[in-house]
């Protein structure tokens, strides 16, 4: 699964050197050496950029975060536990490995009601793998063949619309080659003229499947994209 690596780091996090939760507050720490500042923001920034790894894993929004942050000092004081660190690392794959499988699911589902309804469009296009295609813009040039290498613009969605990556909003085109990318995408653009340009709705096992990309696209995506084909680049 995508979160398989999600483990023991995670649960390694929160506030370095503070007390345990006392009516839903920490304790002030008295910041009195440089040693005791160190300390202090090392927790800091441990505890910010784990807290954003947590939300945006499957079931992270269910993390008992007062939990993690009483765990953490316990661990971090060599205090004993109500877990050893290799009962902790398996607590901790169960848990995201549920979540994703059941997150995946969910995404899934979605993805194929979305799909089947969208290719009833006007305009819209089914090939044989399940993608499908809209053409916007019709270009008069040559098709790319597998072995070319391309300058395109993208503009890349999920289903309810948030923006995941686009070249279009960063202003500079992508080079890249035909097979280096996607599976929908190198099937797109082996039908595309250049000067095309054309909508492509992708099902999850064209795009990055049950493993996902990042924090934006979860196991089992379908995804949307602008793709305009400018060139194909010699080489």
């Amino acid at each position: 699964m995508r979160n398989s690596f999600f483990y023991l780091p995670v649960i390694i996090l929160l506030i370095a050197g503070m007390s345990c939760q006392q009516s839903g507050s920490s304790k002030k720490v008295k910041l009195e050496t440089a040693a005791d500042s160190a300390g202090y923001a090392i927790g800091i920034l441990v505890g910010t950029n784990n807290k954003q790894q947590v939300d945006n894993a499957p079931g992270g929004s269910d993390i008992n975060l007062e939990a993690m942050a009483t765990a953490f000092r316990v661990a971090a004081l060599e205090q004993e536990g109500e877990m050893t660190v290799e009962e902790a690392d398996q607590v901790v794959r169960r848990f995201f490995e549920s979540a994703g499988e059941r997150e995946g699911q969910l995404n899934l589902e979605s993805g194929n009601a979305f799909l089947e309804q969208n290719k009833n469009r006007e305009g819209v296009n089914t090939t044989a793998s399940g993608l499908q295609y809209e053409v916007l813009v019709e270009g008069d040039g040559p098709v790319p063949v597998a072995d070319d290498r391309v300058r395109v613009h993208y503009h890349g969605t999920l289903i309810d619309g948030t923006v995941f990556d686009s070249s279009v909003e960063r202003g500079e085109p992508a080079v890249f080659g035909v097979t280096q990318v996607i599976q929908g995408w190198t099937e797109a653009l082996q039908l595309m003229p250049v000067g095309s340009k054309w909508k492509i709705y992708l099902p999850s096992e064209l795009a990055y499947g049950e493993r996902g990309a990042g924090a934006d696209i979860g196991p089992n995506t379908t995804l949307v994209f602008e793709v305009e084909l400018l060139e194909i680049v010699e080489q």
